[in-house]
């Protein structure tokens, strides 16, 4: 079975968002650390060469091929800011009618910049997904 390509290692979080020319997006970028780290209690770290997560879960899927990822993640993509969150859990769907400017894809969260969110919201759906993960994570 193939080694999952993404995974946590010891490059730089902060020479990775340093090196973003777009200043609002390396702002949005800090912020977005600043609110993980206080919600999961854990540092940043890089997964990949373009992710920055946050602690650690065990997942298992159905054929049983399992892993590792990050409990809550973000990744300064080229059109968009994306928050790798669980979504779907009770509630969220009435929190992300009050998010403000967003898409969704399966368990993403597609932002242009945090001014367009309601940064209280964000929190909430960042801690939903962090409480969603607890007994999976294996960072504690």
């Amino acid at each position: 079975m193939a080694e999952p390509k993404t995974k946590e290692n010891d490059l730089s979080v902060k020479a990775f968002l340093d090196a973003i020319e777009d200043e609002r997006r390396r702002r949005d970028c800090w912020t977005v650390v600043d609110l993980m780290r206080k919600v999961t209690k854990v540092d940043a770290k890089m997964w990949g060469t373009n992710i920055v997560g946050f602690g650690r879960y065990l997942y298992t899927y159905a054929s049983g091929r399992s892993g590792e990822w990050p409990v809550v993640a973000f990744s300064p993509r080229k059109n968009d800011l994306t928050l790798y969150l669980r979504l779907g859990a009770p509630g969220s769907d009435q929190l992300l009618s009050k998010l403000g400017k967003h898409k969704m894809g399966k368990g993403c969260l597609y932002l242009k910049k945090l001014e367009d969110v309601d940064m209280a919201v964000l929190e909430a759906l960042v801690k939903q997904a962090v409480e969603a993960k607890g007994a999976e994570r294996v960072d504690r």
